[in-house]
């Protein structure tokens, strides 16, 4: 159990990343700013950086993945205008922590790694906290996870050349899917909106830049 002050203090520097790092750049979800001031970020990261945890940058968790910017998880996440009810995909667990918000935000999260020493941390950090709507899976996330399909809303935390079709396939009607697309080097945050199999509504959410998301629909390692 961490110390009262410890506590308190990751509480106070959580608030403060929710104030001048989101709220200022204008990502107004109450339910999203509610679930970045509860989820402890500080234990998602490696221990020698916990006092960046909070910091307005994305940081090394090992094995050339990064956790992202507190920013872009929120920008990620309101995208997919979660209300509670949602069967959410995820692909790239990396370090956890993007997978716990959206725990607090919907129904059940189908999460996809395909490093499986970051995977194990990472499910033994969200167990250790207590979420029980999780699913995990080692493996290529640019295939989806079909046998739970229709999904509600799916996000990619790693930047793919084009979309990988398995996804579209595997997104419900009225669904949301976020994801990065580029090059390896930049990209831009897309949002799509799949009204039907034939029509897809794309909004460009602005620059970032991500790891690459490896995979038979993505990069070659």
């Amino acid at each position: 159990m961490e110390e009262k002050g410890k506590v308190d203090l990751f509480a106070e520097k959580r608030e403060r990343m929710v104030k001048e790092q989101l709220i200022r750049r204008g990502i107004h979800d109450k339910r999203v700013l509610d679930a970045m001031r509860k989820v402890p970020r500080h234990l998602f990261v490696p221990p020698e950086m916990v006092d960046e945890a909070y910091n307005d940058y994305p940081l090394p968790i090992g094995q050339g993945q990064t956790i992202s910017q507190p920013y872009i998880v929120a920008l990620m996440t309101e995208a997919l205008e979660l209300k509670g009810d949602e069967k959410t995909l995820e692909i790239g667990t990396g370090s956890g922590y993007q997978t716990a918000i959206l725990a607090e935000l919907c129904k059940e999260v189908y999460t996809i790694e395909r490093i499986l020493s970051l995977l194990n941390r990472a499910k033994e950090v969200l167990r250790k906290l207590g979420y029980k709507n999780i699913f995990f899976r080692a493996g290529d996330g640019t295939l989806g996870w079909p046998e739970n399909k229709p999904y509600d809303a799916i996000i990619v935390t790693a930047a793919a050349p084009k979309i990988p079709q398995p996804l579209l396939d595997q997104l419900a009607d009225n669904g949301r899917l976020v994801i990065p697309v580029g090059d390896r080097f930049s990209q831009e945050l897309i949002k799509v909106t799949k009204k039907s199999k034939d029509e897809l509504i794309k909004e460009n959410l602005g620059g970032c830049r991500f790891v690459s998301l490896i995979g038979i629909h993505g990069w070659k390692e």
